[in-house]
């Protein structure tokens, strides 16, 4: 085979700390890699955007020796905090990069994803898109309300993994996820846990500011009262104390370390800040996932639990044992985000459906 009949999908998922980059035809991935940036690099951009160009460059820098090598069919990126929108692909175009470019929604890692990508697509004269947004929303009126008129509830999750986590766990019972209803927790650095009624997310928390679970960073919801007089206590500004709640709060806060693994060992070793602090996390989980179930008014086909905190078996257990009379506990460690990412794409360029616009 010569290097030219190589074909395949270009695909960037960037994160807090890293840019992940894959290649995959069809069936098989072709390269990947996880690019790790140094915080000390991370801290000389005041906003997350501005870290643009270096995440560019050090792509295009590890990319090229493979790109060159290949026929490109299109690229795909993690789509970022956009307007509410409906689960699918969506072609990248200028009112999206112009909406993630001046942060409308949030100063997130993911609004690099479609604004690379693009750059990719239009060095090598192809197409860009995003599947499965941070945003994706199909709440109902009633999942909107929040008890404060000027606040409304908003969809902001985990889509693209929950979605393929669910695909997978619906083939396991030999059905469609459009076929089945699961309550899904996502449990990465940040907690997702959402009701999904056939596909279709109709309630999650946010995952980023003040809903749900606390997580390894986040603080999840907290009591109003006491963040109230927090806020207005003078030791933060609203940019400090924004990412005090997103980035440096739940286990973090609790055990001065987002490494879950670190924390579970010193768990095990018998620390007790250690044992309160994370059962503490699985039991607001457990409650959370509760309370998508009656949501779905008990008509669950399963739980998935997701993610990366899902390869300890400790974390599959605590929860089991807390939600196992709701329906079976279905386990798929890991996030799928880079191969979702390309199936959704391959499904616009096979024919099975239609890209979608971004107005």
């Amino acid at each position: 085979m010569n290097q030219s009949d190589i074909t395949g999908l270009l695909v960037i998922n960037p994160g807090a700390t890293s840019t992940k980059a894959a290649i995959f035809d069809r069936e098989n991935v072709l390269f990947r890699e996880n690019y790790q940036h140094d915080s000390s690099e991370l801290k000389q951009f005041p906003k997350v955007i501005e870290q643009y160009e270096y995440r560019r460059e050090l792509l295009e820098k590890y990319l090229e020796p493979h790109l060159d090598k290949m026929v490109l069919l299109a690229v795909a990126g993690r789509g970022g905090p956009l307007k509410p929108l409906e689960g699918g692909t969506y072609s990248v175009n200028e009112k999206m990069l112009a909406d993630l470019r001046n942060t409308v929604y949030s100063d997130h890692a993911s609004n690099h994803g479609a604004l690379l990508a693009k750059y990719f697509a239009d060095k090598y004269g192809i197409k860009a898109y995003i599947v499965d947004p941070v945003s994706v929303d199909n709440f109902t009126p009633l999942a909107r309300i929040s008890g404060l008129p000027e606040i409304e509830r908003k969809s902001r999750s985990h889509a693209l993994n929950i979605k393929a986590a669910s695909r997978e766990a619906a083939a396991k019972m030999g059905k469609k996820v459009e076929q089945a209803n699961f309550v899904v927790l996502h449990l990465g650095s940040g907690f997702s846990i959402c009701a999904l009624e056939k596909g279709r997310i109709i309630d999650v928390n946010d995952g980023l500011h003040g809903m749900g679970p606390y997580s390894v960073e986040r603080c999840g919801a907290l009591p109003i009262g006491a963040l109230v007089k927090i806020c207005f206590s003078g030791k933060y500004t609203e940019e400090q104390l924004l990412k005090k709640l997103a980035s440096e709060s739940g286990l973090q806060a609790y055990l001065g370390t987002s490494d879950f693994k670190a924390a579970l060992r010193r768990m095990e070793s018998g620390d007790e800040k250690a044992v309160l602090a994370i059962e503490g996390m699985l039991y607001q989980c457990a409650k959370e996932a509760s309370a998508c179930a009656a949501v779905l008014k008990g008509k669950i086909d399963g739980i998935v639990i997701t993610g990366g905190l899902a390869y300890a078996p400790y974390v599959i257990d605590n929860l089991t044992e807390y939600l196992a009379f709701l329906a079976p506990i279905i386990s798929i460690p890991g996030e799928f985000e880079m191969e979702a990412l390309a199936r959704g794409v391959y499904r616009v360029l096979d024919g099975e459906e239609n890209p979608k616009e971004y107005t």
